[in-house]
This record gives C-alpha cells, structure tokens and sequence, in this order.
C-alpha cells in the first residue's frame, strides 16, 4: 500500500432529527458533498448522526447491520469520490434484542472495519452492549483508530491505539455542552501525550434536555488545534502530514520512553484491587 504523505481531511459538524434517517443522511450527504468539493480525502461523521442520540425506545428499529442501508450509501459515495468516511450509527448486534453504538470506517473498496464503544456514559451503560477490542486500520493516508465521545476522556483508548501503530484517532461525539471545558482538555491532551492527530466531529442543537456543545476540531500531533467549529452545520477543513507525527513524537517522546512493562504491570495490579479480580478469579475456578 503507497503511503500519502500529506491529505486533506475533515470533521463534520451537524445536528440531527431525532429518528429522522432519511433528512440525517440527506444532510450528511450535502455535507460530505461539501468536504469532497474541498479535496478531504477522509471525512469524518458525528456520533449517530443518522438517527440522532435520545431515540432509546426506537433503538431496535433504527438499529442496523454494518453493512447496511446507511453504510451502503456512504460506500457508494466513497467508491465514486475515492474518499474514506467514517461515522457512528446504532448497530443492530448478533443477539437478540443487542446493539452497539459503533463506529465505522468506509473506504473506495467498501467497509474497511468498525469499533464498537467500549466505555458508555450513564444510561449508555443499560441501553447499549459493551465493545471489546481496539483496532488499527491501515489506509493509504496513515494508520486510522477510532474511540466515541466520552472516551476522548479516557487515555487509555487513545493510547492503546497510537501503540498499535495509530497515525490519526477518530472521536464520532454527541457531547454536551456542560462538559465542554473536559472536552476541550482531553481532546488536546490525546494529540499531544500521542503525537497524533485528533479529528472529533462533534454534533451541536438540542435534543429534549440535552444541549450538544458543537465546537468539532481537528488537533496537529503537538495539541494545536487547525481547525474549530461554533454552533452550526459545519465541514472543518485541515491537512495531515505524517512527518509531523514522527517530528512531534521524535521532540516529545513519551512513546519512547514510556516504562511499558511496568505501567502494564501496575495497571493491572491496580485493576485488580479496584474490581475485586481474586473474588471473581476464585468464583471462575468453582463454576460460580
């Protein structure tokens, strides 16, 4: 696979209706329309921004397969513009009465992978079935990971993906605008303690009680942030250049000198004390 060294990339902003899919993606689409006319070659999406966040009780209707009705259309425009495009949409999931909020990664060739959300924020915790794994998807413009909204606070999720070989971590985020000094924190705080790029696509408008706090941006490897949306449909426009990952990580290196064993080991151990691993390690032995 050639590497392109240098692309042009971008964060959607957008606000939704609720279990609205066809004026979602009507608007999705003139968006995406709008970065290809600007030559991003991977566009990012919001966190469901095909159904909208609060439509709980309609979860198993909206939900999907990946591929589905909502990834095939983006496939298609992918194929035609030679773009990679990526979004979070409920996931219809293999049993019963499951789904994920799960982000995909679309590519000119079709799906390339997805991630589902591994730690969910309050009543997410009931409402949707729990990820388990962290992948890394190579493209010809750079090694691409994905984390959802609330976990852009968590380092863990974005450094377990830059040692896995990420290049740029994708944040699909319906965060609110209570917590927008956390997100304007943690978001750069992940490009610079990575030396990656950061593209958090971010809805903004209200649903019910909640209000989106906007603000989407695309954050350089040193925690700059090349472009910021306010409080409207909005395409951020920004460039990558992979020398810069490796000049930033090469002037701060925190990859290099982090005490892998060790952290790994503490961690663990911390783990285990915080969530009682002997108790349930004794309860696996005896089948209870």
């Amino acid at each position: 696979m050639e590497i392109i060294e240098k692309s042009i990339v971008a964060s959607i902003q957008m606000n939704c209706q609720l279990g609205e899919k066809n004026t979602n993606l009507k608007i999705a689409r003139g968006l995406i329309e709008e970065a290809i006319s600007q030559k991003a070659r991977l566009i990012a999406l919001p966190e469901l921004f095909s159904t909208g966040y609060l439509v709980e009780p309609q979860d198993l209707v909206l939900a999907e397969s990946i591929p589905g009705p909502t990834t095939n259309e983006l496939m298609e425009i992918s194929r035609k513009a030679n773009v990679y495009i990526a979004g979070s949409i409920i996931e219809k999931g293999e049993a019963r009465g499951t789904v994920y909020d799960t982000a995909f990664l679309i590519g000119p060739g079709g799906l390339i992978g997805t991630y589902r959300k591994i730690h969910l924020w309050q009543s997410e915790n009931i409402r949707f079935a729990r990820g388990n794994d962290y992948p890394v998807f190579s493209t010809p413009i750079g090694k691409i990971g994905m984390q959802i909204c609330y976990e852009i606070g968590f380092p863990e999720g974005a450094r377990i993906l830059t040692l896995k070989g990420a290049d740029i971590i994708l944040f699909p985020s319906a965060f609110g605008a209570p917590r927008l000094y956390a997100w304007d924190i943690a978001s750069r705080s992940r490009a610079l303690e990575n030396g990656s790029y950061i593209i958090a696509s971010n809805r903004w408008g209200n649903e019910e009680n909640i209000e989106f706090a906007g603000h989407s941006r695309i954050i350089a490897p040193n925690g700059d942030i090349l472009a910021e949306a306010l409080g409207k449909n909005e395409v951020l426009i920004a460039k990558v250049d992979l020398q810069e990952i490796e000049k930033q990580r090469n002037q701060i290196p925190y990859l290099r000198d982090l005490d892998r064993f060790h952290i790994a080991y503490e961690f663990n151990e911390s783990l285990c004390l915080r969530k009682g691993c002997e108790k349930r390690q004794k309860a696996e032995k005896w089948g209870t």
